[in-house]
């Protein structure tokens, strides 16, 4: 059976929490060392690490974490609508034109457009309608993304063809506790293929930026946590969602921003930043070792707080990729979800008991 069309469960219109997977088509690697050529494209991380930060400053889309592997990334990704929808006419006007620009600087670098070029979008409502909506639109990141990678690494190559799978792989998080366990599986990702033995050498993720940002406030400031992630001080994770939400300090609809390098403040999960990498550093060991082992005691209610059954943590995290297809949550979400959407959305979800 063919894959559903993701315009059956993903909606612009909506805020949605999405892991989305693209893998590269060909045999060659999309970064590291290529066995079979003996090529180093390790510099491509560099790339998408870079185009995945300008796409976090013009989008309406929160990206909450990543990782960038030797052939395929995952992002988990939400869409902000309400964000979007703040932003005047001239502004989506601006961001569009950054994303596709008329005109480039020397650098190359997308140039400022000039007011005509602004008024052929503002002065039509109806592709000023079509812009604001692809700007908070999930696979209008993925296309932004994978374009300019795909465009780059054919020119290095000098060859043409298909880089990318023709399509990208996308589940819906529907609740705290998938997007934590998602959030952890990306993280972790080095460490399960070896490709690094800690938090600390795991290269182009989001918890690797976080912590390296982590270590300068250590040294530079006494912010709490909630502060500094939200402060203009974090150079390597600032494009990022910050970790830690607080209800009655950030409020679900705030869009209050302080930063441009993202599209808001807000945070995604109910602790802090270090409860957050602490996990992630003891489920990465349990997982190297190869068994499951006991959670401390004060990392147990973070996991009991979301509904998690604290002993299947690490299965969990393993079998996230390979077992979770189109939706993952919890068995109320996953109901509740295939009552808005009807049941013909609900295939091959994943719940979490």
């Amino acid at each position: 059976m063919g894959r559903q069309a993701r315009g059956e469960f993903m909606d612009p219109s909506e805020v949605q929490v999405f892991h989305c997977v693209q893998r590269c088509v060909r045999r060659a690697f999309l970064c590291g060392n290529d066995p079979y050529s003996g090529v180093c494209y390790e510099h491509r991380r560099h790339w998408i690490r870079h185009r995945l930060e300008f796409l976090a400053s013009v989008f309406g889309i929160d990206c909450l974490t990543y990782t960038v592997l030797s052939n395929h990334l995952h992002l988990v990704l939400r869409s902000r609508p309400d964000v979007v929808q703040s932003w005047d006419d001239q502004e989506i006007a601006r961001r569009w034109l950054m994303l596709f620009p008329q005109r480039h600087g020397k650098d190359g670098a997308p140039a400022e457009p000039r007011q005509s070029e602004l008024d052929v979008i503002v002065n039509d409502p109806e592709k000023l309608a079509e812009r604001r909506r692809r700007l908070s639109d999930l696979s209008w990141w993925m296309r932004c993304t994978a374009e300019n990678i795909a465009r780059l690494s054919n020119r290095e190559e000098n060859v043409t063809g298909h880089f990318w799978e023709g399509r990208y792989r996308a589940q819906r998080l529907l609740d705290e506790a998938s997007v934590l366990a998602c959030a952890a599986y990306v993280d972790l990702n080095p460490i399960r293929a070896a490709l690094a033995e800690d938090l600390e050498s795991s290269q182009f993720t989001g918890a690797k930026d976080r912590i390296d940002d982590l270590r300068d406030r250590n040294t530079r400031t006494r912010m709490s946590n909630h502060e500094w992630e939200r402060s203009l001080h974090c150079h390597c994770s600032g494009w990022m969602s910050p970790i830690e939400i607080r209800e009655t300090v950030d409020p679900v609809g705030s869009n209050s921003n302080t930063s441009p390098r993202r599209a808001s403040e807000k945070g995604f999960l109910p602790i802090a930043l270090t409860s957050y990498l602490e996990l992630l550093d003891w489920t990465g060991r349990e997982i190297r070792r190869g068994k499951r082992g006991a959670i401390p005691d004060h990392l147990a209610p973070i996991l009991e707080r979301l509904g998690l059954d604290k002993n299947c943590w690490c299965d969990l995290i393993v079998k996230f990729g390979r077992y979770f297809k189109r939706a993952v949550g919890t068995v109320e979400h996953i109901r509740d979800e295939a009552v808005h959407r009807g049941q013909r959305w609900l295939q091959s979800p994943g719940c979490l008991s």
